[in-house]
């Protein structure tokens, strides 16, 4: 891995820390997890901005497959695993350690530091961020809702249905098809590797999803018909 990359990668974390710690000041009154999803929102706008910004060509966004990384789809790379070693963390100092954000968070990390590593699948990575990301803004937006005084409204349930939307669309219609590229481009068995993981922690989070979208629309039909 490049000195540089690991010197961005260093200060990622760093500033991270400190925007959360600038964040948490400013909204003493709210939770840790409150302050950590402001924070998590900006990365998730962030990560697409510049995955975006590093694509080559919008006429086919993973091409060149199994190709060397650009130096932009290297940074962007680089703060985004910044901010994964960040979030690891925090999630272990959270009130509730949740295992399978944890295994997401170690297979996401590997991914990405192997990409790092090889310099290769610039286009693959910059187009998993996309994918990845998109849908998180509307994640924690849900979530900042609940703490707000929202939980069970109109207002939540219409959070709920679209990130769940934009979620199924970029994970399990995306994500399916950006993982047999990189399966059968000529990337390193890591690389492959990681990709099929992330495929199958996507699913099962859709699972979860699905079951949630479908337990507020009766609890919400309910609701109403009362």
């Amino acid at each position: 891995m490049e000195d540089y990359i690991v010197n961005l990668v260093l200060w990622g974390v760093i500033s991270w820390t400190a925007t959360f710690l600038f964040i948490r000041k400013v909204f003493s009154k709210r939770s840790f997890e409150f302050c950590n999803r402001i924070v998590s929102t900006i990365h998730a706008i962030l990560a697409v901005t510049l995955a975006a910004l590093s694509v080559q060509d919008w006429t086919c966004p993973v091409c060149p497959l199994a190709s060397k990384s650009s130096p932009a789809q290297m940074k962007t790379l680089a703060v985004s695993l910044a901010y994964l070693i960040y979030d690891l963390v925090c999630c272990l100092f959270g009130e509730q350690i949740s295992i399978d954000n944890t295994i997401h968070h170690l297979v996401s990390i590997v991914g990405v530091v192997a990409g790092l590593s090889y310099q290769k699948c610039g286009s693959e990575m910059a187009a998993t961020a996309i994918i990845t990301e998109i849908s998180s803004p509307f994640l924690h937006l849900r979530e900042l809702l609940k703490e707000l005084g929202y939980r069970d409204t109109g207002l939540s349930l219409i959070a709920d249905i679209i990130f769940a939307v934009i979620f199924s669309i970029a994970r399990m219609i995306g994500g399916p098809y950006l993982c047999y590229v990189t399966l059968s481009a000529n990337n390193p068995l890591l690389i492959k590797a990681m990709a099929l993981g992330l495929q199958l922690v996507s699913a099962f989070w859709f699972y979860k999803i699905a079951r949630m979208v479908r337990y507020k629309l009766v609890k919400w039909t309910s609701k109403k018909a009362v």
